[in-house]
């Protein structure tokens, strides 16, 4: 049990009935999971309104309700207490009830529209193979040392996070690497955080379903940096014509890296093939596993944000070069009869680009490169025909599909797809709804030495349709699918 007051440091309190020096057990923002002595925040949510709920929570126990807007009736012996942001006021309070576990470990969080996942996927590795006790907030999963968890959202809601750094401080954790997602930073999320740096990565057309445009989205990610203490680094990707925008206004040390700048980490691709890279990093050779000028700017993050960190620059040279690749995030394998398929969470415009780039760098032109991609229902749709545009003008055929359709009509999402093929175009391009069928497709198409790229999807296992989720794993059908043809 803890006092309301406590848990209302730093909160910005509109108006206060009854006493906040009463004690409570735990704080909640679903109702449906409110006991006996808890606190209610109401979320005004995308989707309901949590104030709808405070009733409810008080009929199950309840004691007080953090809200925007007081209720018409108020209840004998209930604490209410206004605030202007519940989303910043659930945030704080979270940070206060699980006593500040941020300040505990060294947590650095990772925005942009592409490579979140994998910087920080990646720093859990090399930091683990340095002999630390590491924690991961990312959309694939949490990890809290060798612990895994699922992971729901990219960046978790406040309580969650809280709940997760709490965790790890109660096992030893001392460096922890997250995703910050725009709707998580625009929900404040990571308010009442002490970070000990921030990285960004890259900023591309995405999210355009939530955010109003993209001079908001832009400035969501950099209001990130702008909270960052002077204590904390700021390391930005320079190539990016945002990349300085981010560091404007921080407090934190400014340091950069770039393949195309001068920067403080710099990098040159030597030779880029389907096992993997050399690049010279700041002036020493460097051989990874991972493939493509995107995981070459993956890579420079990384060493970037280990090196602030004080681990030992040769140390860190090494460690990258052990490094696997993340789940989703160019997964590939090479079949019996040598068709590459390659499995990529590629879901942006840009991704879709740098995803098609690589594979057209690598490959001799000799053979085919098939791509299979959908875009998602009920997200941003006007990203749906530049997704068409791109697969069908850097692919030599191109099978649209469904990705997760959610509560939209798959055939409704393809036309939308179609109208960004150009009109030479058009004869490489074919639609095949069932996802399923559209990647056998692709594996029947397929011949010596072909590759085949599916997109979209990466890491899920999940196809979601309808409001229910069916099994569905990309990498696993295509090499299923593979084995059967190419016997």
């Amino acid at each position: 049990m803890k006092l309301l007051k406590d848990i209302l440091y730093k909160v910005t309190l509109n108006a206060v009935v009854g006493s906040t020096g009463v004690s409570v057990n735990k704080v909640e923002f679903d109702s449906r999971q409110i006991k006996s002595n808890d606190v209610f925040v109401a979320i005004s949510g995308t989707i309901t309104d949590g104030h709808k709920y405070i009733s409810k929570a008080i009929e199950d126990g309840a004691t007080a309700v953090v809200c925007e807007k007081l209720p018409e009736t108020l209840q004998d012996g209930i604490t209410y207490v206004e605030v202007a942001n519940s989303n910043q006021a659930l945030a704080f309070m979270a940070a206060n009830f699980y006593e500040h576990p941020s300040e505990n470990l060294k947590l650095v969080g990772v925005t942009g529209t592409n490579g979140k996942t994998t910087v920080t996927s990646l720093l859990y590795q090399l930091f683990k193979k340095a002999g630390y006790k590491v924690g991961l907030l990312s959309t694939v999963k949490v990890m809290v040392d060798n612990t895994t968890y699922k992971a729901t959202h990219t960046t978790p809601d406040s309580l969650t996070i809280n709940k997760y750094l709490k965790q790890m401080n109660d096992e030893g954790v001392e460096f922890c690497f997250m995703e910050v997602s725009s709707h998580g930073i625009h929900q404040s999320r990571t308010e009442g955080l002490h970070f000990k740096g921030g990285v960004f990565t890259n900023l591309s057309h995405d999210h355009l379903d939530y955010h109003s445009s993209f001079a908001e989205y832009r400035d969501v990610k950099k209001m990130f940096f702008d909270q960052l203490p002077k204590d904390a680094f700021a390391l930005s990707n320079i190539d990016d014509k945002n990349g300085l925008v981010m560091l404007q206004n921080t407090e934190a040390k400014t340091q950069t890296y770039a393949l195309k700048n001068y920067a403080d980490y710099r990098a040159q691709i030597l030779e880029n093939e389907f096992n993997g890279l050399l690049l010279k990093l700041n002036d020493n050779e460097l051989w990874t596993k991972l493939i493509g000028s995107f995981n070459a700017y993956n890579i420079l993050a990384i060493y970037g944000a280990a090196d602030l960190l004080g681990l030992d620059k040769v140390e860190i040279l090494k460690l990258i070069s052990e490094l696997e690749n993340v789940s989703g995030r160019f997964q590939y394998f090479i079949s019996e009869k040598k068709v590459t398929a390659i499995v990529d969470y590629a879901h942006t415009p840009d991704a879709l680009k740098n995803v098609l780039e690589t594979i057209n760098n690598i490959r001799t032109k000799n053979e085919e490169l098939i791509t299979v991609v959908g875009c998602g229902g009920d997200r941003d749709k006007t990203k749906r025909p530049k997704m068409a545009h791109i697969a069908s003008a850097l692919s030599t055929k191109v099978i649209f599909t469904s990705d997760n359709p959610r509560g939209e009509v798959p055939e409704t999402i393809i036309d939308d797809m179609e109208k960004g093929v150009e009109p030479q175009n058009f004869k490489k391009t074919v639609s095949i709804t069932n996802r399923k069928q559209a990647i056998k497709t692709a594996c029947q198409m397929a011949d010596t030495n072909d590759i085949i790229l599916i997109a979209g999807k990466g890491h899920e296992t999940y196809q979601e349709i309808k409001g229910e989720r069916f099994d569905f794993d990309d990498y696993k059908i295509v090499k299923e699918f593979l084995k059967q043809l190419q016997k």
